[in-house]
């Protein structure tokens, strides 16, 4: 599928953004509940007792928290690109709980090499601009033995909006997202092992599709590409993002909004690895049922 042009992501859009939709944030993150509350459940699966806890991509602090709850002798570090979100947070976590804050990008953290035993991430993955620089410091924070469980947007994410924009214009309109295969490459060079990927398709339904872009709004995820157009978007755009949308429209007379979610998950290495042997064509897919840390029995 052709996704149209792209550009690489502003940062500083990204924390602006989260920041200002800090307050209504939790009203319009339907999909990211869902999709946080199956990754929390994946967690069931492993038997781990992990003392320091890393929330990358944190936001309100919703995952923070059950994370806390669910192992009560860690510390949970909730870590935000958005000093907004990490407010919200932080005044909803009462003094006795075993939390910190920190106010830092994914991309580089500010934590001291193997000091975490689960790095959990939640739809964060998509906003980093180098997924081997991200997944390398994944990995250097993490102790040997450590585990990463982390959830993200895939290419098809918002395919019907980005079509719907690409008959209007030329611009660069929808963020684009990384394919699960480089994902799994990236984690695969970071030397990160045990590497499980998995995905998954979730459809949120409008009336219109000024509701799909209110939603995007409130929660912050509008278009922070640095090639997006400086300008207002004007009512004859508007007018015709309407139009193109509709043949979308399904038999039951809603607009569908397609994301395509990606879930990994992958150990800190006991000892220093070689990186993982290539299956035919490159891939790195492993059904999701087969978890196992690297070095046990089934």
């Amino acid at each position: 599928m052709d996704k149209g042009p792209v550009a690489p992501i502003d940062k500083r859009l990204v924390a602006g953004a989260f920041s200002a939709a800090a307050a209504r944030y939790d009203e319009a993150a339907q999909l990211q509940r869902e999709v946080g509350d199956r990754l929390l459940e994946r967690l069931e699966l492993v038997r781990i007792d992990p003392r320091r806890i890393l929330d990358v991509g944190a936001g309100t602090g919703r995952y923070s928290e059950r994370l806390g709850r669910r192992y009560r002798r860690a510390r949970v570090v909730s870590l935000d690109i958005a000093p907004g979100m990490l407010a919200v947070a932080r005044s909803r976590t009462g003094w006795f709980a075993r939390r910190s804050f920190l106010c830092a990008d994914a991309e580089c953290l500010p934590l001291a090499d193997a000091s975490v035993e689960l790095l959990f991430s939640n739809l964060t993955l998509q906003w980093c601009t180098d997924l081997d620089r991200t997944f390398a410091e994944f990995r250097r924070v993490l102790r040997p033995g450590g585990l990463l469980m982390f959830s993200t947007l895939g290419p098809d994410t918002l395919k019907e909006l980005r079509a719907s924009w690409r008959a209007v214009d030329g611009g660069v309109h929808v963020n684009t997202f990384a394919d699960m295969h480089d994902v799994g490459d990236a984690m695969v060079r970071a030397r990160l092992a045990g590497t499980v990927l998995d995905m998954e398709y979730f459809t949120l339904t409008y009336p219109q599709v000024d509701g799909l872009m209110r939603d995007l709004k409130v929660l912050g995820a509008h278009n922070v590409n640095r090639g997006r157009s400086r300008g207002l978007t004007g009512p004859g755009r508007v007018r015709a993002l309407r139009q193109a949308y509709e043949r979308f429209r399904t038999p039951g007379g809603l607009l569908p909004a397609t994301y395509e979610v990606v879930y990994g998950h992958a150990w800190a290495p006991e000892a220093d690895a070689r990186p993982q042997p290539r299956g035919p064509a490159g891939e790195v897919h492993v059904p999701f049922p087969a978890w196992r840390r690297p070095g046990t029995r089934g």
